[in-house]
């Protein structure tokens, strides 16, 4: 389906972006509900944190069931399936009593909440052409953005006037709203492929086609690794600001909030700048930056002269660059497919969740208490991904498929 046949491009990005938003609100919007679900099931907030890797886990597992049965049934109809999925664990989430069971139906939560972010992906690789793709992944990403200025927000004004439970009550109905908007105002972007196996050694060698291509897997792997030290972030905040710093829930979700607008905001400027400059050389020139100013987090972290204010501003910096890096590492990552953009997408968002729980669970295995754990990962993250691009810089440049370019 081409692009020019898709009716009012506000409304379908504005449903992708709910759809792929709906697992990032899901994590934000009970951050600041830590220390109530803490104190209400008698646990420890590392306990609690728990809840938030298993949630990673799930929407990074899910995501590769999810891949080959959007490319076999269509777009919709496994969305449906996965949205239904979600709503059914908010409830159960609500009404939760210990923590086990919390860590296990958030699992379930993300299983189904995966879903929106590979068919979103898909839909925009089925419905627009690669150049503009990445202009429409920045689109998406506004819409993403948008949820955690929001989540932790709402978050903490409904843990403190109704209580940590009502948190999943909302997000059931805003699944239930979700569906109703996907049924009259999304268009199906595939037909069903009977010819598509659903056999496991067809999907193993379909994921496989997909990960040996060397545009694929560099830019897929260098992005979401780079992506991880945000998860890092996400997952690492609650205690740092609400704990060591002593900040309340309300105040700490206009702190995330202000971080988060600059990942607005330059996800934005990215398709002004794309205008000019390659994504390549987007990628490859910010890269480097976002790791120098993760590494001076961490350094003023370990030191001792990180204070809350240089903490944001820091954070503010980093997680503005995250907002250009990522839509065009995204883009270039499953440019190269067409058949199968939806195993493609699939393993895309895999290796982001999968590095997101990586990441945030590693904060918990540091016994300091301070901002050096946090900070620790988001460093890590980022120089990780300075030095996969640094070793295939030669062979991208020299040998990077031209669909990259078309």
């Amino acid at each position: 389906m081409d692009a020019h046949k898709v009716g009012n491009r506000f409304i379908l990005i504005l449903i992708l972006g709910l759809l792929a938003a709906i697992g990032p609100f899901s994590i934000d919007m009970y951050l600041p509900a830590f220390p109530a679900i803490a104190k209400s099931l008698n646990t420890s907030i590392e306990k609690v944190q728990l809840s938030l890797s298993s949630f990673f886990i799930g929407i990074s597992v899910g995501q590769l069931a999810y891949g080959p049965l959007l490319d076999r049934y269509g777009r919709k109809v496994p969305m449906y399936f996965g949205i239904i999925i979600y709503l059914l664990a908010s409830v159960g989430c609500a009404v939760a009593g210990n923590a086990d069971l919390l860590i296990v139906l958030r699992f379930v939560q993300a299983l189904g909440a995966c879903v929106g972010i590979v068919g979103s992906r898909a839909m925009i690789r089925d419905l627009f052409p690669v150049k503009e793709s990445a202009k429409m992944f920045s689109l998406l990403l506004l819409v993403i953005a948008v949820s955690p200025m929001i989540a932790p927000t709402v978050g903490g004004i409904v843990t403190t006037t109704l209580g940590w439970h009502s948190v999943f009550v909302i997000l059931a109905v805003v699944a239930l709203l979700i569906c109703l908007a996907m049924h009259f105002f999304l268009p199906e972007s595939r037909k069903p492929d009977p010819a598509f196996s659903l056999k496991p050694k067809p999907i193993l060698t379909n994921f496989y086609s997909v990960i040996k291509e060397p545009q694929f897997y560099t830019y897929a792997i260098a992005g979401c690794i780079g992506a991880a030290g945000q998860y890092a972030f996400i997952a690492g905040s609650p205690y740092v600001v609400m704990e060591y710093f002593g900040v309340s829930e309300q105040y700490y979700g206009w702190i995330f909030a202000f971080n988060i607008a600059g990942l607005i905001g330059f996800s934005q400027l990215n398709g002004i700048l794309l205008k000019r400059y390659s994504s390549q050389q987007l990628i490859f020139s910010l890269q480097p930056v976002q790791a120098l100013i993760a590494v001076t987090a961490l350094a003023g972290a370990y030191f001792g002269w990180l204070n809350l204010p240089l903490l944001c501003m820091l954070m503010f910096a980093f997680l503005s660059l995250q907002g250009i890096l990522f839509p065009n590492a995204s883009a270039l990552s499953i440019a190269p497919f067409h058949n199968n953009a939806g195993s493609a997408s699939a393993l895309l968002g895999a290796f982001q969740m999968g590095f997101g729980a990586l990441s945030s669970a590693s904060i918990t295995l540091f016994k300091s208490h301070n901002a050096v754990p946090m900070t620790a990962v988001i460093a890590t993250c980022s120089c990780i991904s300075v030095a996969i691009l640094l070793v295939a810089q030669y062979r991208i440049k020299n040998n990077m498929s031209t669909l990259a370019m078309d």
